[in-house]
């Protein structure tokens, strides 16, 4: 391992994997180097962790969990199972399981709800959290730094929304206050959609998808706000600007405890459920608030880890005691190497993939077929909004941001491409059903999930098929190829 060149020599390659390897600078998290520090004498192997016999189970399964296209195929089972209940004799005892009231009573406070509103409202809370999460990150040390790209993406977004409530708004008669439901994109099913595909696509339109995705879920958000709403509290909403407020304080003193955070957002997540406003809300707002900014350097980290290795040599005359609080105090400051955003984003996106999202696709994606109306405006405008409006406004909007010049096209990403990724838009299905539940009234329920599950199964197929006959011919490199840097209109 060669060492670094002066003591005082900067550190610019470290993040990724708990501050010990990280991106160079502009490339992707594969595009890794050892963590600089004074010459090691030991061979290669003994530089490694040692591997347990229990690591050759779960090493495979941590690998797997890490891909989208599995949080994909986890989604779509669960959907299955669910309309699979829904649809067989041990549907009414199905649909009982998830309006069960669960919670507890606390003087002349109420905390009782169904399953499934606990789910949509408070588990699905983590997955908004998460998405203002990896929406910050981007925009301050992702891609989306590049601001013609984020417009694009935004832009594209944008059209992702106008177009299809428009067409809603035409052709859905009286249930025209549902439009909010063609206006979102399934991010775990739009993503994995591509990752299916492989090397064959190209980076700059995965990046493309998921920021697109990313705009899409925070417009989600504040349709839910505007258009979903109940009467507001203000008296509530004074109590979420002072938690609000009070986390930032937090933040601002250096507190580093999560449960103490935790506490802190279930106090918002209270009064902001009972303002009117959906408490969903809580996970977007704290999300970015999260700070960016790591708080142990990497000229920090190197002097830690270097003091705790020369405490451990042979012959220094440390005592075992301080030794080990060495690396103890070395455990610490690999954690603390990462920011708040990215320990939280590692910490949740498993859950949320793997537990959060199909708890909701089982509560909430069944649709009794054998009931559908298949003459019900509700299913054919909702099919129409977001199987052809979709693409259609991601595609129009996106050229005219480039057009006027707001925004640039990155190499790679041609116009066909580009086309087909608007068909993907069209998956709404989490956000889709997640909107549904506070657009319908209980009566119409069914045929708007049967819609949007007919739309979403349409644009996977018809997405995957277009981008499928668009490289087929063609050898793009790999996501791990790096970032995107050349653009062009």
């Amino acid at each position: 391992m060669q060492e670094s060149g002066s003591p005082n020599e900067p550190i610019s390659r470290w993040e990724d994997d708990g501050g010990m390897t990280a991106a160079s600078p502009g490339g992707s998290p594969g595009d890794s180097d050892p963590m600089p520090r004074p010459s090691d004498p030991h061979p290669k192997g003994h530089q490694d962790l040692p591997f347990g016999r229990l690591d050759w189970v779960t090493a495979p399964f941590a690998r797997f969990f890490r891909i989208h296209a599995i949080a994909a195929a986890v989604l779509l089972l669960a959907a299955v199972i669910a309309l699979a209940f829904t649809n067989s004799v041990w549907s009414a005892w199905y649909q009982s399981l998830w309006n069960t009231s669960a919670g507890f009573v606390f003087g002349s406070a109420d905390f009782t709800r169904p399953l499934r509103g606990w789910i949509t409202d408070g588990l699905m809370t983590l997955f908004f959290f998460v998405v203002a999460l990896e929406l910050k990150r981007e925009l301050v040390q992702g891609e989306l730094r590049n601001v013609r790209f984020a417009m694009l993406s935004l832009f594209g977004a944008l059209g992702g929304m106008v177009v299809p409530a428009g067409l809603f708004l035409l052709l859905a008669g009286d249930a025209r206050a549902a439009w909010g439901t063609v206006t979102a994109t399934d991010t775990a099913f739009a993503v994995g959609c591509l990752a299916v595909l492989g090397s064959r696509i190209p980076p700059s339109l995965r990046l493309f998808v998921l920021s697109l995705a990313i705009f899409d879920d925070i417009g989600a958000i504040l349709v839910i706000a505007i258009g979903y709403g109940h009467g507001v509290n203000w008296n509530a909403i004074a109590w979420v600007g002072i938690g609000l407020l009070s986390t930032m304080g937090m933040a601002r003193l250096g507190v580093r405890s999560i449960p103490i955070y935790f506490a802190s957002g279930l106090g918002i997540w209270y009064f902001w459920d009972r303002s009117g406003i959906h408490p969903t809300l809580t996970g977007v707002a704290l999300g970015l608030m999260t700070p960016t900014t790591r708080w142990v350097t990497p000229l920090k980290l190197r002097a830690i880890f270097t003091r705790a290795l020369n405490q451990s040599d042979v012959g220094t005359g440390d005592s075992p005691q301080s030794q080990r609080e060495g690396f103890r105090r070395a455990h610490t400051a690999v954690r603390e190497s990462r920011s708040p955003v990215e320990q939280l984003e590692w910490m949740l996106h498993p859950w949320v993939a793997f537990a959060v999202l199909p708890l909701f696709a089982l509560a909430n994606a069944g649709a009794v077929i054998r009931d559908v109306d298949l003459s019900s405006p509700i299913i054919s405008s909702t099919a129409v909004a977001l199987v052809i409006g979709k693409p259609v406004g991601v595609f129009v909007l996106s050229w005219l941001a480039i057009r006027v010049g707001i925004a640039r096209r990155p190499s790679g990403l041609t116009w066909p491409l580009l086309g087909a990724c608007g068909m993907l838009t069209g998956i709404g299905f989490t956000m889709s059903l997640f909107i549904a539940e506070l657009a319908y009234p209980p009566a119409a329920l069914n045929d708007a999930r049967f819609g949007i599950l007919l739309a979403s199964v349409v644009s996977a197929v018809a997405g995957i098929g277009l981008l499928l006959v668009l490289t087929r011919s063609r050898g793009v490199p790999s996501i791990a190829a790096g970032p995107v840097q050349e653009v062009h209109r």
